[in-house]
C-alpha cells in the first residue's frame, strides 16, 4: 500500500515533467525563431554579395574606360612657405 512519501515523490516527478515539457516547448519556439533569423540573414548576405559583385563590375568597367598612361605622372610639391 502506497504511503504519503510515495505520493510526494510522484507529485515531485509530475511537477518536474511538467517543467521539462514547458521548457521543451519554449526551446521549440526559440528554435523556430532562430531558424527564421538564419534564413533572413542568409538572404541579406546573398543580396549583399550580389550588390558587391555588381559594384565590382561597375568599377572594372570604369577602370577599362580610363586612358592608358604611358609615362608616370609626376606632381610637383610647392612649399607654401616660399
Amino acid at each position: 500500500m502506497p504511503n504519503q512519501h510515495h505520493f510526494d515523490q510522484i507529485d515531485q516527478i509530475t511537477e518536474r515533467v511538467e517543467q521539462l515539457l514547458l521548457r521543451y516547448e519554449e526551446l521549440q519556439r526559440l528554435n523556430v525563431q532562430l531558424g527564421e533569423q538564419v534564413t533572413a540573414l542568409a538572404q541579406e548576405r546573398d543580396s549583399l554579395r550580389s550588390r558587391l559583385s555588381a559594384a565590382r563590375s561597375r568599377v572594372d568597367a570604369l577602370i577599362e574606360r580610363l586612358p592608358e598612361i604611358s609615362e608616370p605622372v609626376v606632381t610637383a610639391y610647392v612649399d607654401p612657405a616660399q
